[in-house]
């Protein structure tokens, strides 16, 4: 256990005097030979691998010798100077060493004996599982890993491993003594005396640097292996190497971001320094963490006992159950046998009374041998009565019984194949949502059904979260928005049953994400595909179709709900084109909504058929509206327009809001009209709405599909109608409207057409599939 301290940053001298220095053993090793690294070089991969090992891999990899430095004299480097037990360095072992040239590296023996240009070395990191370029130059391009060696030497010293007494290199032995310090600049180990022999007093040399006495002399000034004498005073952070200024300069570091191998240092040493006392700082979480996986560790072997003895318990139900059902099974067919037996042993008696029946055969011969034909006839009928009994029972002759047991067969293919299927119960699969079924109205509305392959499920877990809001606050969309919907926890259903939820109390324009997960005795399974649904921008204003206005009951029909009408252009439209000869004349009615509002924002959806000749959803003034369509109006059809497809009440004025706003739809297609700067006033686009290819809006308007359902929000304060695409609430066209009065949902009819209104969430079963099509019936009365 380490003895932490958490008074401030340690260095690595007093972490590694204060910790199980045992413990660091596997990170001081060679991934090659397993042994402590000895004159580590560092690969561009940043592992850090013998000197010699890699030396080895390359020649066992095809490639030649290559030149090795002289290796340092320090105890982590030298064999002389090492412990008794590593006395002698041990070889890589060849199976490591064909290991790590194990197919997929890419290098091969004899790969690089043919003639041709000079390729890359390539060297097979063992950690990183890879193939390592180390360029043309091979280890000669590596440079030694000085910081390892040092902490290896301090290592071997405290531990005992190898820890030797530094002598004096210039005491003549065998008065040798032992250094007491160290020159850099000379790079030996002096005694007291022999340092101030070689150092005296106002020469150059007294002003050498002096050390504690070591055998590993590192290099004051690192240098670079490509240039000679060139100092490396920079860091590719791109590439993670130093460079010198002459490589700084090289057509590969261009773009790259370069620092000063100080400032590179600085935060570096920054950043393990805050993560080393972070995990100093936190002894008392990874104590928790041991003891909570020791837990879970006894746990485990409490509950697989458990496991094992119900495993055991149900096999001996199964077991007692068989049994019990062959008792029952071979008393039935006991009691058939007895009977079998019993009428099969009655007819073979019967047979034997035959055999019996010898005196009749003698008799009935001394009977043939009688000649006077009235004494025979008188003593022979009742014998001929006898033998004719006798020959009936021999022709008719049958078993009286089955002996086969053909009905006492067993069928247990599908009890094996239930027994063959016999395993552990599995948690559901993933949930897989409805998306044509799930919608956002008053409620959310959310459905799914289990993969066909999936466990069953006991119940179900809803869970939801509102997109994009910060606790207390805060905008939506956009990265910001994203992260602290992340942070937003998920609200549940718990233990909902069936495969649909209805979700209420939720806010107005705004995203929500949903996602479901099934739950059995095996425990929850995965989440589902998470959805987005979009709430309307206003309160749902629920309301019936009301026909109170002069309902023409031969060519409009509403259904018994009064959320559906269809337009049936038939006797009426016949009479009416006898009125010209070269065109029909179409009526149009009138259609409203049995709510009329006066304050608030509102929202409705509803549906047209896409083969509708003409239908006009929009609002208006309640007033205007029964004075404007009082009286039938003929329209020639197909070229009479009066209002460019849109009808504003107001066509001849541009100063005061029109009474009532329409948009035309029919044959698939839907009619924006133009903007306020080209149809007087009457109407703009939105951010984000549909526009043409040329434009956010045209002088003629623009004609897009018809989406499925058509969202419309009245705004009665601002006096503005907005049309959205119901599916996904983008906006599709926004015009003011007179609010002065009541104002109230209308729909016209022009031709043949059907619409539908959004049925509510909160009248739905949510057990049932929500009905698409409503049956129509005639209303022959006017509704009040």
């Amino acid at each position: 256990m380490f003895k932490w301290c958490l008074c401030g940053p340690l260095s690595i001298l007093d972490f590694l005097k204060t910790s199980n220095m045992k413990s660091m053993e596997r990170e001081l090793q060679c991934p090659v030979c397993k042994d402590i690294v000895k004159q580590p070089v560092v690969l561009p991969c940043l592992h850090s691998v013998c000197l010699l090992c890699a030396s080895e891999v390359l020649v066992q990899s095809g490639y030649p010798q290559p030149e090795l430095p002289p290796e340092p004299n320090s105890p982590a480097s030298t064999p002389n100077t090492r412990s008794p037990r590593q006395a002698r360095r041990p070889m890589p072992k060849a199976d490591r060493i064909d290991r790590a040239l194990r197919p997929g590296f890419g290098t091969y023996p004899g790969r690089r004996r043919k003639e041709g240009p000079t390729q890359l070395m390539l060297f097979p990191c063992v950690p990183c599982g890879r193939d390592v370029e180390l360029g043309e130059r091979g280890l000669v391009d590596c440079m030694r890993n000085l910081t390892l060696e040092r902490i290896v030497e301090r290592y071997r010293h405290t531990v005992s491993l190898g820890s030797v007494a530094v002598m004096c290199q210039f005491c003549k032995p065998p008065q040798a003594l032992e250094a007491t310090k160290g020159c850099a600049d000379c790079r030996a180990s002096f005694c007291n005396e022999c340092f101030k022999l070689y150092h005296p007093w106002g020469t150059p040399r007294a002003q050498h640097e002096h050390v504690q006495p070591t055998l590993n002399f590192r290099p004051k000034v690192l240098t670079c292996p490509e240039h000679d004498q060139e100092k490396l005073q920079f860091y590719c952070k791109s590439c993670q190497r130093l460079l010198c200024s002459l490589c700084k300069l090289r057509r590969v570091h261009t773009g790259h971001k370069i620092v000063p191998v100080t400032q590179a240092y600085q935060a570096l040493k920054d950043k393990i320094t805050k993560e080393l006392n972070y995990i100093l700082s936190n002894q008392g979480t990874v104590l928790t963490q041991i003891t909570q996986l020791e837990n879970a560790i006894t746990q485990t072997e409490v509950n697989s006992v458990g496991a094992r003895e119900q495993l055991a318990q149900c096999v001996r139900e199964l077991m007692a159950l068989l049994s019990e059902r062959q008792a029952m099974l071979a008393q039935g067919l006991e009691s058939s046998r007895q009977k079998r037996s019993e009428a099969l042993a009655n007819q073979v008696a019967e047979r034997r009374s035959l055999l019996e029946h010898a005196g009749l055969m003698a008799f009935t011969q001394e009977l043939l041998k009688e000649t006077d034909a009235a004494c025979f006839v008188h003593a022979a009928r009742q014998t001929h009565n006898r033998l004719a009994q006798s020959i009936e029972s021999l022709q008719s002759f049958s078993l009286s019984a089955d002996p086969s047991f053909r009905h006492f067969q067993l069928d247990v293919s599908r009890e094996l194949k239930l027994l063959t299927d016999l395993n552990f119960i599995q948690a559901p699969l993933a949930p897989v949502i409805d998306t044509q079924r799930t919608l956002a109205y008053d409620q959310l509305f959310l459905c799914w059904r289990l993969p066909q392959e999936s466990s069953p499920a006991w119940h179900f877990s809803v869970e939801y979260r509102r997109r994009g809001v910060v606790p207390g606050g805060g905008a939506r969309g956009g990265i910001r928005g994203g992260l602290a919907g992340a942070r937003w926890g998920w609200q549940r259903l718990e233990e909902v049953s069936g495969t649909s939820a209805v979700i209420d109390r939720l806010e107005m324009d705004s995203v929500y994400v949903l996602r479901v997960r099934g739950c059995n005795k095996a425990g929850f399974g995965e989440y589902s595909e998470e959805v987005y649904l979009h709430t309307p921008p206003a309160p749902v204003l629920n309301f019936y179709l009301d026909s109170r206005w002069g309902l023409h009951a031969d060519r409009l029909v509403v259904s018994k709900e009064q959320r559906c009408a269809r337009s049936v252009p038939g006797l009426s439209l016949l009479q009416a084109a006898d009125r010209a000869l070269t065109s029909c004349h179409l009526t149009a009615d009138l259609l409203v909504g049995d709510v009329a509002v006066t304050q608030g924002r509102h929202y409705w959806a509803c549906s047209v058929e896409p083969g509708s000749y003409l239908v006009k959803v929009g609002v208006g003034l309640e007033s205007k509206l029964q004075e404007w369509f009082h009286l039938p109006q003929d329209m020639a059809s197909p070229r009479y327009d009066p209002d460019s497809g849109h009808d504003s009440g107001a066509e001849d004025s541009s100063d005061s809001p029109p009474s009532f706003t329409f948009l035309t739809m029919g044959m698939g297609k839907i009619y924006l009209p133009p903007s306020a700067n080209s149809h007087h006033g009457t109407a703009n686009h939105r951010d984000g709405g549909i526009t043409n290819g040329n434009g956010p809006s045209s002088p003629t308007g623009v004609t897009y599909p018809l989406p499925p359902r058509l969202g419309v929000c009245l705004d009665v304060e601002k006096g503005r109608v907005t049309f959205y695409d119901a599916h996904s609430l983008r906006p599709l066209w926004e015009g003011p409207v007179d609010c002065s009065a009541p104002v109230c949902p209308a729909f016209c009819f022009i031709g043949g057409g059907a619409l539908q209104l959004q049925e509510l969430v909160a009248n739905r079963n949510a057990d049932q599939t929500p009905v698409r099509r409503v049956t129509i019936q005639s209303r022959v009365t006017k509704l009040n």
